[in-house]
C-alpha cells in the first residue's frame, strides 16, 4: 500500500507544481497532458506486479548508475516549472501550434503505452542497472523486446519530448533535452553491462541488432 501511495503522491506533486507555476487553471492542453499521464500511471501501477513496483521504487543491492533518480528528479521538476511559468504567466515561448500540441498528445500517449508494454513484458524493468539475482533475473526477449533491445527508453524519450510540446512550451524542451541525453547515456551503460553480466544477452544482441530504433541505432 505504501508504494501505491508514493506513486499517487508523485502525481499529486506534478499537478501542484504545474498549476502553481502557471498561476491559473484554465489551460486545456495542460489538463489533457496531466490526464493522460495520470490515467497511464494509475492503470500501469495497478497492473504491475507488486515485486516489480517495489524494485522500481526501492531497487535491490548492487549494479550501476544508482544515482540516476537523484539527478533526474530536479530535471523533471524543472521541466514542469518552466512549462507552467511559460504557458501560464510569462509567455516566453508558448507559441506551439495547437495542431502540433494535439499530435504531441498522441505521441505522449504512444510513448507511455510503449513504456508500459515494456514493463509488462519485462518483470525485471528496474530503475537501476543491476542483475536481480534476488528476483531470479533472466533474459527477456518477448513483447517489444523482439524488435529493439531498449523499448522502454524509446517510449520514455517519445513521451518526454511529446509531453513537453503538448504542454505548449518551447523553452521547457531545454530540461527535456537533458532528460533525453540521460537516456542515451543509460542505454550505453546498460547495454554494455548486460552483455557482460546477463546470461544469453550477448547472443540476443546479435539477433536483435538495434538498441532503440530499428534500422537506425
Amino acid at each position: 500500500m505504501l508504494n501505491y501511495l508514493k506513486v499517487l503522491g508523485f502525481m499529486a506533486m506534478m499537478i501542484a507544481i504545474l498549476f502553481m507555476s502557471a498561476g491559473r487553471w484554465n489551460l486545456p492542453f495542460v489538463w489533457a497532458t496531466v490526464g493522460i499521464y495520470v490515467a497511464f500511471m494509475t492503470i500501469n501501477v495497478f497492473l504491475m506486479a507488486p515485486d516489480l513496483l517495489q524494485e522500481r521504487l526501492r531497487p535491490g543491492p548492487g549494479g550501476k548508475d544508482r544515482s540516476e533518480r537523484v539527478f533526474l528528479i530536479p530535471v523533471i521538476v524543472a521541466q514542469w516549472v518552466v512549462a507552467g511559468l511559460d504557458v501560464g504567466r510569462f509567455h516566453w515561448s508558448d507559441t506551439v501550434p495547437a495542431n502540433l500540441q494535439i499530435a504531441s498528445l498522441v505521441g505522449f500517449a504512444l510513448g507511455l503505452c510503449l513504456t508500459g508494454w515494456a514493463m509488462q513484458a519485462n518483470r525485471f524493468f528496474s530503475s537501476v542497472v543491476r542483475i536481480q539475482e534476488d528476483r531470479g533475473h533472466h533474459l527477456v526477449t518477448g513483447g517489444p523486446y523482439r524488435y529493439v533491445r531498449h523499448p522502454g527508453y524509446l517510449g520514455g524519450m517519445l513521451a518526454s519530448v511529446s509531453g513537453t510540446l503538448a504542454l505548449g512550451s518551447w523553452w521547457a524542451l531545454t530540461p527535456t533535452a537533458i532528460f533525453v541525453v540521460f537516456f542515451f547515456r543509460r542505454i550505453l551503460i546498460e547495454d554494455r553491462f548486460l552483455q557482460e553480466q546477463l546470461a544469453g544477452y550477448r547472443d540476443y544482441a546479435q539477433s536483435v541488432r538495434y538498441r532503440l530504433v530499428p534500422g537506425v541505432w
